[in-house]
């Protein structure tokens, strides 16, 4: 007798445990680890869905009484066995229950109908079917001999041809077809098809020759790789330096091995050029994954990266969990990036899961960036990581140069415009030259903070060192609230530094500045890329497209159009208020404030052309805007790592938030002050709040905040069990429910 542990489909505390089920004779082939199956649950036998994470021979509980699986579900892909284990241990390290774990880990859990193309070919010889075709002439059966005249009339006669040549062209239908196939004149043959995200990248590139540095960088991974050495590495490289060459050339190795790579990327954005590049170098045997694939395209995917029919997948974070079973490398584009971190439970970090995936299947883990995370960066100075570092340009182009645009002295001068004087200097200079521009908004933070026009001063936490976050009353901004401490402040009626009446919150859209565009520079062609215009599968390769075959002068656009793409004729960008994520109220604003800036000054000056940066701000003396004009990451690192030291912010330390929910304010306020209180017994570790969430209220459901710190990882690990053992006992509680995040980046 074969037993199977089955999680139950049901994101519930109470039910997070396994279950075992009797596998019935006539299905122990198709009940394999990770397969779906629907099983009766609960004393009514009501039938559910679960996923088999383990199979035994020994029963754990009464034979007689032990349920038997009901059927086994045809499903999209069976998880690897190693999927499960990976999926256990994040929710270990992560929170959520172990069905939220399986699901995450499983991208794709539904079978879709496979494509199939029909071909029809003849069963016998030619000579044998002309005397069909009159035999059924001579019976007057004319649609019969149609058909087989138009197996006659093909140029291959083995070959045939499709199946729908025949419905249009010849008349024929499908029971005639199947009563030729049945009387064996003709035979009809499918073949899967599979949907094609890459149809349209089908560009050959040469492979380009490293420098230096690149070949020192590959000779060392391989060099590790033949001695049978894994490590963790992160390429440290300034912006249009490379890295995508370096990482090609390391998948390259590893698929000559004949292991497999995956190459996770922030944001579906970047994937126009980068699936470009990659499938110019290794063809089909390249896919995508993404979120705006339809279903039969990513059930395909994954199906074809199991029958191992490709060997590279390049997506987001989903694409981390493709179920290669050779596995060599995995490599994070843009390690820095907040994407990476899952916004649901269980709320996991990409960066730390490939780690662990690499772990247990014997692979490298490349990570990369020009802005390294202080995480990342700090565990190459503690030697947990392996730092490698390209300093210069490829194809010895220069670092664009940037000037700072103080729009203080700006409002003194009287100018109103969202353009600095210089910017709009610069701009009509790039459009006399028929060069291209590059406009980006830094709308993170967008009306998050309470800001002086005149001074730039910023209102802050006396004991936080984070923005305060403005509230409204009755349409009105009145009290300045933190969400680390629970601090709050009357709204100002002047500036508290200089006295000026300017002071408010503070926004910019993308759209405002394209109207802006079109009254200043009327001639201007202009693209914007937002959320509003990158509707659809193909909305952000469009618009890339476009001002990549220079059809646009200027791009105007968020966060998504500085990162990691690569316009030769773009001389100029210029970034409007940059210092709006400064002020987002999170203790790392800084540090991606310093990312978003030194990504979008590395997008001017990529090719021959020299490049150029103004660099809009409040703040020109914050040490963040100064190192990202000076693209200096090792003095931004030293300033920011201070800080956090001094502080006890991640990564010297580490932060866990629980989130408490409630449709009853006074409850989720009760639950919070409960889980606060049984934190005492543990030492080692700080408890700030519960204060109200920075979202205090969503969809009519309440939400507070805890941040428990601690230099251990594992006591907060603890702490997180402990909080969810008490939810699973606790009714008095049942209509709340809390998640967890640990060091959150998002």
């Amino acid at each position: 007798m074969i037993f199977a542990d089955i999680i139950v489909d049901v994101s519930v505390k109470s039910l997070d445990r396994p279950f075992q089920y009797l596998v019935p004779e006539e299905m122990v082939a198709d009940a394999v680890i990770g397969a779906s199956v629907i099983i009766p649950f609960g004393k009514g036998n009501r039938e559910m869905k679960g996923y088999i994470i383990g199979l035994s021979g020994t029963a754990k509980y009464d034979i007689h009484k032990t349920k038997s699986i009901l059927r086994v579900e045809k499903q999209g892909v069976v998880a690897e066995s190693h999927l499960l284990s990976l999926a256990y241990w994040i929710k270990e390290n992560f929170g959520g229950t172990m069905n939220d774990a399986i699901k995450a880990v499983m991208p794709v859990r539904k079978e879709v109908k496979e494509k199939v193309a029909r071909h029809i070919i003849p069963a016998l010889s030619r000579k044998e079917m002309e005397q069909k075709k009159v035999y059924f002439e001579q019976k007057h059966n004319t649609a019969r001999a149609r058909i087989l005249q138009g197996l006659l009339e093909q140029k291959d006669y083995e070959k045939g041809a499709s199946y729908e040549t025949f419905l249009h062209r010849f008349k024929a239908t499908a029971a005639l077809l199947k009563g030729l196939e049945e009387k064996g004149i003709l035979k009809i043959v499918s073949k899967q098809i599979y949907r094609d995200p890459l149809s349209d990248n089908r560009v050959v590139t040469k492979t380009k020759v490293l420098n230096e540095e690149q070949r020192t960088i590959v000779e060392q991974f391989i060099t590790d790789f033949d001695a049978g050495i894994r490590k963790d590495y992160l390429i440290h490289g300034v912006t249009g330096s490379g890295k995508t060459e370096v990482y090609m050339n390391l998948i390259d190795y590893v698929l000559q091995k004949g292991k497999q790579a995956i190459v996770l990327i922030p944001e579906i954005a970047l994937t126009f050029q980068t699936v470009q590049r990659f499938y110019g170098r290794f063809g089909s045997k390249v896919s995508i994954m993404h979120s705006r694939l339809s279903a039969g395209e990513r059930y395909d995917q994954f199906v074809r990266a199991k029958r191992g029919e490709i060997q590279i997948m390049i997506g987001p974070r989903s694409a981390l969990f493709t179920p290669f079973s050779n596995l060599g490398l995995i490599v994070i584009d843009e390690e820095h990036e907040s994407s990476y971190q899952s916004d649901s439970p269980p709320k996991y970090h990409a960066r730390e899961v490939a780690v662990q995936r690499a772990k247990m299947l014997h692979a490298s883990v490349v990570m990369g960036s020009a802005t390294p995370s202080l995480e990342a960066y700090y565990r190459c100075q503690t030697g947990e990581y392996t730092l490698m570092t390209l300093t210069k340009r490829a194809g010895n182009a220069q670092m664009a140069e940037v000037e700072i645009a103080d729009l203080r002295a700006e409002l003194k001068a009287r100018n109103f415009s969202i353009f600095s004087r210089r910017l709009q200097e610069e701009i009509k200079v790039r459009l006399q030259k028929r060069e291209q521009i590059i406009l980006f908004i830094n709308r993170r933070g967008y009306a998050g903070f309470v800001s002086c026009r005149e001074c730039g001063e910023v209102i802050q936490c006396d004991s936080c060192s984070v923005a305060m976050k403005p509230h409204e009353y009755k349409g009105k901004v009145s009290i300045l609230k933190c969400h680390y401490c629970g601090a709050q402040k009357q709204m100002p009626k002047v500036c508290p530094a200089c006295g000026s009446k300017y002071i408010g919150t503070f926004g910019l859209g993308t759209q405002q500045v394209e109207e802006m565009i079109h009254k200043h520079f009327p001639k201007a062609r202009v693209l914007r890329m937002d959320a509003d215009t990158t509707n659809g599968k193909e909305g952000h390769s469009r618009i890339l497209q476009q001002f990549a075959q220079q059809k646009a002068d200027i791009l105007v656009g968020t966060q998504m159009i500085v990162k990691g793409h690569d316009f030769e004729n773009v001389t100029l960008v210029g970034i409007l208020a940059a210092d709006l994520s400064l002020n987002t109220g999170s203790y790392r604003a800084a540090e991606r404030t310093f990312a978003l800036l030194a990504q979008a000054c590395g997008r001017a000056g990529r090719g021959k052309k020299a490049g150029k940066v103004i660099l809009q701000t409040y703040q020109p003396d914050h040490y963040s805007i100064q190192c990202a004009a000076a693209q200096d990451y090792k003095a931004f690192y030293r300033q920011e790592i201070a800080k956090r030291q001094m502080l006890q912010y991640p990564p010297i330390s580490n932060i866990l938030e629980v989130l408490v929910f409630s449709e009853k304010e006074e409850k989720a306020a009760m639950l919070a002050e409960v889980l606060k209180s049984k934190t005492i017994s543990y030492h080692d570790m700080i408890v700030l709040g519960p204060n109200d969430a920075p979202i205090a209220k969503l969809r009519d459901v309440y939400r507070k905040i805890l941040y428990i710190r601690s230099k251990d990882y594992q006591i907060l690990c603890n702490v997180k069990d402990h909080f969810e053992k008490f939810m699973q006992t606790s009714h008095m509680y049942n209509d709340c429910r809390i998640t967890f995040t640990f060091n959150n980046e998002s």
